[in-house]
């Protein structure tokens, strides 16, 4: 019998809800009562036999409207117009962290429009918690070093963010 062992990385998550918006008390309800916590900590665990993350990290997770994402996405991109989701990693990919260090790593920030997140929901035609989970691990994936320059790379990355999604059971 062969015994494997895990790793275990527990997540804090940092939400500052800035949305200030038109979303309909029901939208915002739902999201208000997203596990964000226990999202992080599911895909953390899935994935860490692919970061060798052993240690505890953190998240920070800015809920905001298209004008602010706009704002962001010129300042740090060059791109004067709104966009789903910004990662901005506090680490390198390929950055090697001593296991005797106690504190918690801190990954970066994810940010998230609530305004394209909604309508990219209605296009879609599911709820905006699924659409909030697809946009959430793609932050979170980018923050983990996963990119998507060509064609390849972004099927991969989909297909891993499809299977992070199938582990919350939305």
């Amino acid at each position: 019998m062969d015994l494997i062992a895990t790793q275990s990385c527990n997540v804090v998550i940092y939400l500052e809800n800035l949305y200030q918006g038109n979303l309909e008390p029901n939208s915002l309800q739902s999201i208000n009562a997203i596990p964000w916590t226990n999202w992080l900590q599911i895909w953390m665990e899935s994935l860490s036999p692919e970061t060798n993350l052993s240690q505890d990290c953190e998240v920070s997770l800015r809920l905001t409207s298209d004008r602010d994402v706009q704002a962001l996405n010129c300042q740090y991109r060059s791109i004067d117009k709104p966009t789903d989701v910004l990662a901005f990693a506090a680490t390198e990919a390929d950055i090697i962290i001593p296991e005797e260090i106690a504190e918690p790593l801190y990954l970066g920030d994810i940010i998230i429009s609530l305004d394209t997140a909604n309508r990219q929901a209605i296009s879609q035609n599911h709820s905006l918690v699924m659409e909030l989970a697809w946009l959430s691990s793609h932050g979170l994936l980018h923050l983990l070093g996963w990119d998507h320059p060509d064609e390849v790379s972004l099927k991969q990355m989909l297909e891993r963010q499809s299977q992070l999604i199938q582990l919350l059971e939305i």
